[in-house]
């Protein structure tokens, strides 16, 4: 019957209907490092150190953000299911790239690969702008203008650039760019291999020494 009918359409909804365990409250704990001072308001970290400082906004997680003593972070998240605990490592990643950003820095070092045409890398605006020039024969000139905070200089080898900045994301960001402006179009990549790569990551400070 039609009542029937529905009552099992009720059930069979009700059976696939599947109720996701929270955790009450889940915490991490960071240390601060030494020269490293953190402030923290509502969701919103700024770190300062020898190299300067770095801002970043946490307001899109739900969770808590709090410094206990001089030096250490807490991160707290209440009632979350095990996807939304993700969230606590990925808040820890960003806020440990940062403290490693304004002790040592990072740098980026990137190679351009040429078989025939040789490619010429030119800083300007005080290394804050590349321009890419002779890319497989092109008279066009491929500008690129690096993120804020991020310089370009040449590193004495030839055909490689040094990127150099506190933050992770831009300094990253910035050679994505300087990879993408030289993607080879309408041929065989595996047989055109002209491009502007990243050979090596590091850190400034690692870098000099």
């Amino acid at each position: 019957t039609a009542c029937a009918c529905a009552a099992f359409l009720l059930f069979s909804v009700r059976a696939h209907v599947v109720v996701a365990m929270k955790i009450i409250l889940s915490s991490l704990t960071l240390t601060i490092p030494p020269k490293v001072t953190v402030k923290v308001k509502s969701r919103e970290i700024e770190v300062k150190g020898p190299r300067g400082t770095l801002k970043k906004s946490f307001k899109h997680m739900s969770l808590e953000i709090t410094k206990v003593g001089k030096n250490r972070l807490r991160l707290d998240m209440w009632f979350a299911t095990r996807k939304q605990l993700a969230c606590l490592q990925t808040v820890r990643g960003h806020v440990m790239n940062m403290f490693k950003g304004v002790l040592s820095g990072y740098c980026y070092k990137m190679r351009a690969v040429y078989a025939h045409f040789p490619i010429n890398l030119v800083m300007s605006e005080g290394g804050t702008v590349v321009e890419i020039r002779n890319f497989l024969g092109e008279k066009y000139t491929r500008t690129v203008r690096l993120r804020s905070g991020v310089t370009a200089a040449p590193t004495g080898v030839k055909d490689e650039i040094k990127l150099e900045g506190n933050d992770l994301e831009l300094v990253s960001q910035s050679a994505a760019l300087i990879h993408q402006a030289v993607l080879v179009k309408r041929k065989d990549i595996r047989k055109f291999l002209d491009g502007i790569y990243v050979s090596e990551k590091g850190s400034v400070q690692t870098a000099e020494q």
